[in-house]
């Protein structure tokens, strides 16, 4: 009877261990062989501007990447495009050994889509160990709501069915990401793509948002954190990369008013920067995560569409001779 007992006890334990892992979460797959600190790349400095003139040379290109590579430890990058001159980045990077993260720039001109995404195809197979991941667009949804989901999917679908085999995503802001609500809930892309790419800008919600209004330089480290594994939790499975976080460096002592609150949480200046940099990365290193810092070069023709601030993002100058500031001696990348 008590051989029974003991039977049945073991098969109630096994049949309830068996139902709670059919509920468990997948754990999240690595999306790369090891967590990579990368840096997003524009090279639109001095003059350049994508809205019109000319593209940035080769030369240019070579020259900036050249400076990333001497004067900080990052040895992958993020693109912002793979026509208008940007393909060349691509040539270049795998000539320096860099690793690329490559956006598919995707707006709303569907026939300057359909250029891009070509490209993209041509561009993830011309460069297999150089690009190790790609997105449909950067902030679709952020700068036109739901207009251009059908722009998004219909580069997923296109660069699947053309065989190109780097884990595909579309990046955009963790509140997009969240479906925009506050109890974060996945969105139409969660089964089409293979990672999560989010952009987390405490400097912006301090100006924007009612929910996070008030986030230091000294905060926006576990901001940042906090803002993933809420990802994490709502995409079991997949691995969320923070692809764009940043803080600018000035103008030094300038600050943003909160439009809901009129709090003024976040200092612009060159030590916020490195301290928001440098202490993200620590914490993204300590649970093996990847990310991307925004940006390498500041571009200076963003004051037009992002205000005064706009201009100060880059941990390098966006002037000749481009100098680098150095917050990045605790990590490695």
């Amino acid at each position: 009877m008590t051989r029974l007992l003991l039977l049945l006890i073991s098969q109630l334990l096994l049949a309830e261990f068996a139902q709670a892992q059919i509920f468990q979460p997948a754990p999240q797959r690595p999306l790369f062989d090891k967590a990579l600190q990368c840096a997003a790349f524009s090279p639109y400095v001095g003059d350049l501007t994508p809205e019109y003139g000319p593209p940035p040379s080769r030369q240019l290109i070579d020259g900036l990447l050249d400076q990333l590579i001497e004067q900080t430890p990052f040895r992958c990058i993020m693109t912002y495009g793979v026509i208008n001159g940007l393909g060349e980045v691509f040539a270049s990077a795998q000539a320096r050994h860099l690793k690329v993260i490559a956006i598919v720039w995707l707006d709303r001109d569907t026939a300057m889509n359909t250029r891009s995404i070509a490209a993209g195809i041509d561009t993830a197979k011309s460069y297999p160990d150089t690009i190790v991941a790609l997105s449909c667009g950067s902030e679709v949804r952020t700068r036109h709501g739901n207009r251009f989901d059908g722009e998004i999917l219909r580069c997923i679908d296109g660069l699947r069915q053309a065989g190109v085999r780097q884990p595909i995503t579309t990046i955009d802001t963790w509140w997009e990401w969240c479906d925009r609500s506050l109890n974060c809930r996945p969105t139409l892309f969660a089964d089409k793509v293979d990672w999560i790419g989010t952009n987390i800008f405490p400097w912006w919600e301090n100006k924007f948002s009612p929910i996070h209004a008030c986030t230091s330089a000294e905060q926006a480290a576990a901001f940042h954190i906090a803002r993933v594994e809420e990802l994490r939790r709502t995409y079991p499975g997949k691995d969320v990369v923070i692809t764009e976080f940043g803080w600018p460096n000035g103008p030094a002592g300038g600050s943003e008013s909160n439009r809901h609150t009129g709090q003024r949480c976040g200092i612009a200046n060159p030590e916020n920067q490195a301290l928001v940099v440098r202490t993200t990365f620590e914490k993204l290193a300590e649970r093996g995560w990847s990310g991307v810092v925004f940006e390498a070069f500041s571009e200076n023709w963003k004051p037009g569409s992002e205000g005064l601030f706009g201009s100060f993002w880059g941990l390098c100058q966006g002037l000749e001779p481009y100098t680098c500031q150095r917050p990045f001696a605790p990590f490695r990348p």
